[in-house]
């Protein structure tokens, strides 16, 4: 299945003292490494937030205004799309893999992406949707933008709120993102005890 990737990289860091967060090192690699590593099966990766050294096959752009949030990122990331399935994972995830997106992958392929499916996500223990590891029907992300004329400051699951999307289970810890310092000391540890 040809899908292209969105890797949100941006953001203000807030918690974590304004540090860049996809330059944090967890384990051997920083997190926007390990999120590279994770859509390594896509055709074309686009990483959205600010400039930095990427691989030369990445596409590199930013949400307009800066600090839009990860709906507007995900919007500038689309403008790059090629594929009609698209892949979105935040950088702050580490540990969710290749494996991981190619599961979702074979989840939409198995449901043949019925017309009435936008696209897969997973859900963690806790019933919440993880709207930034998830693949979307290209055309309806680009939809449901539209109709929200502005997406700056806006949720990903207001970007998401009328699309149709297949719940897959998430594997315990997979939805671990470091938003923190005690984050990401978490996903050190945890990385250590593996």
């Amino acid at each position: 299945m040809r899908v292209d990737a969105i890797v949100v990289a941006g953001g203000r860091g807030r918690r974590l003292g304004g540090a860049d967060k996809a330059s944090i090192t967890v384990g051997a690699r920083t997190l926007l490494e390990r999120a590279l590593a994770a859509v390594a099966d896509a055709e074309r990766v686009v990483v959205v937030g600010p400039d930095r050294a990427l691989p030369a096959a990445v596409v590199s752009v930013s949400e307009r205004p800066v600090g839009g949030g990860p709906a507007a990122a995900v919007v500038a990331g689309l403008a790059e799309v090629v594929e009609p399935l698209v892949v979105v994972l935040a950088c702050d995830m580490p540990f969710v893999t290749a494996a991981h997106l190619r599961r979702l992958m074979a989840a939409v392929d198995a449901s043949e992406l019925p017309t009435a499916l936008d696209g897969a996500t997973y859900v963690d223990r806790d019933g919440h949707r993880q709207l930034l590891a998830a693949i979307y029907r290209t055309e309806s992300l680009r939809r449901s933008a539209r109709a929200l004329g502005a997406v700056n400051g806006v949720s990903m699951r207001a970007l998401t709120k009328g699309l149709t999307l297949l719940e897959c289970e998430a594997d315990a810890g997979m939805s671990l993102d470091c938003d923190t310092w005690d984050d990401v000391a978490r996903s050190r540890e945890l990385l250590e005890e593996a």
